[in-house]
Formats: C-alpha cells, structure tokens, sequence
C-alpha cells in the first residue's frame, strides 16, 4: 500500500520544486528528491540534505531504473523537464518530458500511487480567447517552428497521464503553470523574463525586449504555485482534473520592465532594447500575444487564490537574486529539471 506521508518529488532542486520540498517537510511528509542536477541546484536544497524527513537521490528521471528502487509513496509530484529549446536543443526537450513522464506513470502504475502532473500555460499557444480555461482548445503554430516542441511534449505527456487513467486507474491531477517567479529562480531565459531584466539592472546592461514588449503576461508568485500544487496533490477532488494555476493579473512586458527597473532604481526610464524576433532560432520564432488564467475552476475545487501581488513578490525576487549576484554566484544552463 502507499504510504500516505511521502511524496516524490523530481525536479526537487529546481526553481518549484525547491520550494515545494521546504512546505511539503513543513506539513509533515516525508520527501524523496530526485533530480540529476542538471539544471538545479544544490544550493537550493542544502538546508534539507541532513533533514530526516528527506531522501535525494542524484539520478536522471528519463533512466527507468531511478524509480526502481523508490519506496512506495502516497503521490509523484512530477516536476522534472526541459523548457522551450532556447538554451537546449528539440530532442532535449522532447526525450526528456516523454520518457520522463512515461517512467512516473509506470512508477505510478506498479505501485498504485497519485500523479500530480506539471504542464505549462504554454500548451494553450496561440490560441486569442483569453482568459484561458482548462477547456478551451490548444492552438500551436507550424512544427517547424521550435519553440512548439515544449508545449507539444507537455501535451503529449497530458494525454498519456488521462491514458493511464483509462487503461489502468492511475490517479492523475495536471496543473499547468502561468508565469513563475521568486526564490531560487534562473538568473537566464530559462527563469522568465523577470530574471533576465533583474539580471541586466544589477549589471547596468539595457533590458532586451523581445519584439514590441506589448505582448502581455501573468506573473505568478512561488509561493503560489506551490500552493495550488499542495492543494492539487492533496484532493480527491483533483483526480483526472486539469487545473490551471496562476494570478489573473495581465500586463505587458514593457510595463513588467518598469516595475523593475522602478522597484531597482526608483527614478528616470530604463534603458530598454527592442531586439526583433527574427534573431532567435535562425528567424522562425512565434510569440503569444496574450497569456492569461481564468482560475475559477481551480478557486471553487480546491480553494485556490494566489495572495501575493506582483510589486510586492517581485521586491522579494530581486532581493534574492540582488543577493546571489553580490555573492558571485553564477547561473551555468544545461539541461533538464523545473
């Protein structure tokens, strides 16, 4: 039988699932960790190595053998994946969220467990109805396009876990994410806009703008996210659901960057730098114009409602990577883990 108070967690020294293993050892489970390091840090997770309610294990979530050996627990918190192939490359990005995910299910299947599944609000793609709900449909642009690869895995890996669900019961809950931001986040692309901006007003650089900048966003705290994660993981309510989780605040990039730069320098304009479309991935790149939760169905399931507003969580978020800079800490990308 599962055990009721452990939790796996891959992608546990990543920017979410850090922060998810220092709430699920305050509620009292018992985590095992699970990342190859690739793109974590063990930064994130040092406080928790000596904790005795905490297991790591430094191994690749795509390897059928990292899960053999895992005790049974009572849910799979399935964070570990590649990103938009920015940094990386299409296979990366495709092997890792396929085989990774079919190991979790398979986990899941032999020992009878939860999945609580991490997709993206990017799977929605181009759709223009907005605000997004978990129903409408998923509008991607041309394969050869490949910035689609990421939201074309995490589909895949939504239809594989509601696949399981049919052919062998496999408790499932899908969250997809809008715009994450806080502690222990990517200094890089890889960490959103908001990191890269941070980044460039600590360096005194301009702020690189991606096309016109008007195109518009929700930023959601950690904080957050963890939250409705927990609260997904821990309700019979969410089996075979999909949630959407995130704040329902819109605004633009070039507004983003003010704030920034307005929390950072507190006067004048920033510098910022319009930089076309046309230089990434050799000229062929699509953007989303709108990105936008409706979280109502996530509100009257579970009890979701994220509290912390944008200015005051992004002061937080720049102390944190202020701080980091200051220490000569550097932000090496190459792979794999949320």
């Amino acid at each position: 039988m599962p055990n009721a108070k452990t939790v796996v967690v891959t992608g546990v020294a990543g920017f979410i699932g850090s922060n998810l293993l220092r709430v699920l050892i305050d509620r009292g489970y018992d985590v095992i960790g699970i990342d190859n390091l690739a793109n974590g840090f063990m930064r994130n997770i040092d406080g928790f190595l000596t904790h005795p309610r905490f297991a790591f294990q430094k191994a690749d979530i795509t390897d059928p053998a990292t899960l053999q050996e895992v005790p049974d627990a009572c849910c799979v918190v399935h964070l570990a994946a590649y990103k938009i192939p920015r940094y990386g490359n299409i296979l990366d990005t495709l092997h890792v969220n396929l085989k990774g995910t079919e190991n979790v299910l398979e986990f899941a299947r032999r020992t009878n467990c939860k999945v609580m599944f991490a997709s993206t609000s990017d799977v929605y793609g181009k759709n223009s109805e907005v605000p997004f709900k978990e129903t409408d449909s998923l509008v991607l642009g041309e394969s050869g396009v490949a910035r689609w690869a990421y939201a074309v895995s995490k589909i895949y890996d939504e239809h594989l876990c509601f696949a399981h669900t049919e052919k062998y019961k496999t408790r499932v809950a899908i969250v997809r994410y809008f715009g994450g931001y806080g502690r222990n986040q990517h200094t890089t692309w890889w960490g959103g806009p908001q990191s890269v901006f941070i980044d460039a007003v600590l360096k005194g650089k301009p702020i690189e703008i991606h096309g016109d900048g008007l195109q518009t966003r929700s930023f959601t705290y950690v904080d957050d996210l963890v939250a409705g994660t927990v609260l997904t993981m821990e309700s019979d309510k969410s089996d075979g659901e999909i949630f959407n989780i995130g704040d329902t605040r819109e605004i633009t990039i070039v507004e983003l960057a003010e704030m920034i730069w307005r929390l950072m320098k507190g006067e004048g304009r920033p510098p910022l730098q319009f930089v076309p479309y046309s230089t990434f991935f050799g000229g062929k790149y699509e953007d989303v114009r709108r990105r936008i939760p409706e979280i109502s169905k996530a509100k009257n399931l579970l009890g979701f409602a994220p509290t912390m507003e944008l200015e005051e969580g992004l002061k937080i978020a720049i102390d944190w990577q202020t701080k980091l800079w200051k220490a000569g800490s550097t932000l090496p990308l190459s792979g794999a883990s949320n």
